[in-house]
């Protein structure tokens, strides 16, 4: 069983900063907002599954479409790997 409760090193704190910072750079999200989005998409798949919170990967990143030119759209990209697929 995986203790879930168990403290992330410094290291792993300032690397996933460092990942998180980097992301809003691209794509004008303060490095707040995107700690409230993935909060809030825990909060909700975990009503619905048991998830590894400690190897998930949300990033949002700037994609451009061939027909808007220079245009770049925000598109948020999300690995949540699933534990158990029953409700808790």
């Amino acid at each position: 069983m995986r203790n879930f409760f168990h403290r992330k090193s410094s290291c792993e704190v300032a690397k996933d900063r460092l990942k998180i910072l980097l992301i809003s750079d691209r794509v004008s999200c303060s490095p707040e907002v995107m700690e409230l989005i993935k909060a809030d998409i825990i909060k909700v798949i975990s009503k619905y599954m048991k998830i590894d919170t400690k190897n998930m990967d949300i990033q949002i990143q700037a994609k451009g479409s061939k027909s808007s030119g220079r245009n770049k759209t925000p598109v948020l990209y999300a690995n949540i790997p699933i534990l158990d697929l029953h409700s808790k």
